[in-house]
């Protein structure tokens, strides 16, 4: 019988991630999956034949190129450039298994058209979602989040970042509602309303996140790695090879096996492999989660850019809950064959939110036309499911379902609520890394 410090059970991003920083603690991992492949819900589809079966879409498959030149991602999601699950990219070293490309676009959504998000000098100054006067409030806004620190009161300019609401920030510097509605969505990346009636320090600093991804690139804040995010787990595979971890795909998940209330093994095809503690996502303990929601996805194949992008191969495109008269934002992200996840000439497009009434469908019908004409579409509903508990007395640590947006922001922060219940620290950049085996013997 085999023990192990920590099993993972799925190779989703998140869980992925999470092992690859047990590894650096020097922790043993055996990862378990119960699919063929790696990625478990966010995995990537390829053939193009494969997501056809899949979704049970009938129909020829022509005119879309080479069927093994496409990799489609299950819930594609970009990277804001200085963010913090970047960073923890960069910190696992995986890095060194991905090649990125920056993200051409980012638009906003504004009566029935297209805007180009405007956060560059150039950029505010050629904006037609601002007038003259907003423009200038804007740069000082801008100016003030890049020359805050929360530490330091002489940045703060006699508002106190704790106490002062988002609204009232807005209001400080006369901002007017259209400029209101693009900065907490398509900057700050809120995704519902609530945020304006809260403390407006991490409104503050969600912009300066973006101010900053952006200054890395200046052309998006966005980052996306060639051949999807398909690129992630098997990097992660890698790394577990390196330091001694390992990965079982194709296995059944017969039994968690708990003492007292607490997980000490799982059983997998007759094998018992022994555990302190046990990482997974909602599929795998259906009875230790609950449905909080549910999320629409609508894949769509094109053989053209998006119109009103400037002919962008890649964007993201956010529709303001307001603009449609809804609780939730409507996401779009665009990827094409740059990112060798297409045929030449071939774009993805998806479509993503919070499902409000009995016909999803035609909640999504507005993003849906800004993308005609559309080859095919693949649709989906999916549960958005949350753990019943924090997972500290049983020492099951379970994710959550990964949301409607189409950046990682969210699934970041529940990485680090996880690395926090189950370390019982904060995640910290600048903690002494484990050295692999083979930097060992070097």
């Amino acid at each position: 019988m085999q023990e192990y410090d920590i099993i993972v059970l799925g190779t989703g991003l998140k869980e992925c991630v999470l092992s690859g920083l047990m590894l650096l603690k020097g922790k043993k991992v055996l990862h378990i999956d119960k699919n063929a492949y790696c990625g478990g819900e966010s995995a990537s589809i390829s053939p193009l034949e494969q997501l056809y079966r899949r979704f049970k879409v009938s129909g020829p498959v022509t005119a879309t190129g080479r069927g093994k030149e496409w990799n489609i991602d299950l819930i594609p999601k970009f990277f804001l450039a200085n963010g913090q699950l970047v960073k923890m990219l960069v910190y696992t070293d995986v890095t060194r298994y991905l090649d990125f490309r920056v993200v051409e676009g980012n638009y906003a959504y504004k009566a029935g058209k297209l805007h180009k998000v405007p956060v560059t000098e150039d950029d505010v100054h050629s904006s037609d979602l601002m007038g003259m006067f907003d423009k200038r409030r804007f740069r000082k806004l801008l100016l003030f989040a890049q020359t805050f620190d929360v530490t330091k009161p002489h940045t703060h300019q006699d508002l106190d970042p704790q106490e002062t609401t988002t609204r009232d920030l807005f209001s400080h510097f006369d901002l007017g509602l259209d400029v209101v509605e693009f900065i907490g969505h398509a900057v700050a990346l809120h995704s519902s309303e609530s945020y304006l009636d809260q403390p407006c320090v991490e409104t503050i600093k969600r912009i300066r996140l973006y101010a900053d991804s952006l200054a890395r690139h200046n052309t998006s804040p966005y980052l996306y790695p060639v051949f999807g995010l398909a690129e992630l787990p098997q990097g992660f595979a890698r790394l577990n090879a390196e330091y001694g971890g390992t990965f079982l795909l194709n296995q059944t998940v017969d039994e968690i096996v708990m003492d007292d209330g607490k997980v000490t093994a799982v059983k997998s095809k007759g094998k018992l492999f022994r555990c302190k503690q046990l990482i997974c996502g909602p599929s795998y303990v259906p009875n230790r989660v609950r449905k909080v929601g549910r999320v629409i996805r609508v894949i769509c194949l094109l053989n053209h850019p998006v119109k009103n992008t400037q002919e962008a191969k890649s964007c993201q495109i956010i529709i303001p809950q307001t603009q449609l008269n809804r609780k939730s934002d409507i996401f779009i992200s665009v990827v094409s064959y740059v990112h060798n996840v297409a045929s030449d000439g071939f774009y993805i497009a998806t479509v993503s939110t919070i499902v409000e009434t009995k016909h999803p469908e035609k909640e999504v019908q507005p993003a849906l036309e800004l993308l005609e004409p559309i080859m095919q579409k693949f649709v989906s509903v999916k549960s958005l499911l949350v753990p019943n508990d924090d997972g500290k007395i049983s020492q099951i640590f379970v994710s959550r379902s990964y949301d409607e947006t189409n950046h990682f922001e969210s699934e970041c922060e529940d990485i680090e609520d996880l690395y926090l219940r189950i370390t019982g620290t904060n995640f910290c950049f600048t903690s002494h890394r484990h050295q692999s085996r083979s930097s060992d013997e070097d």
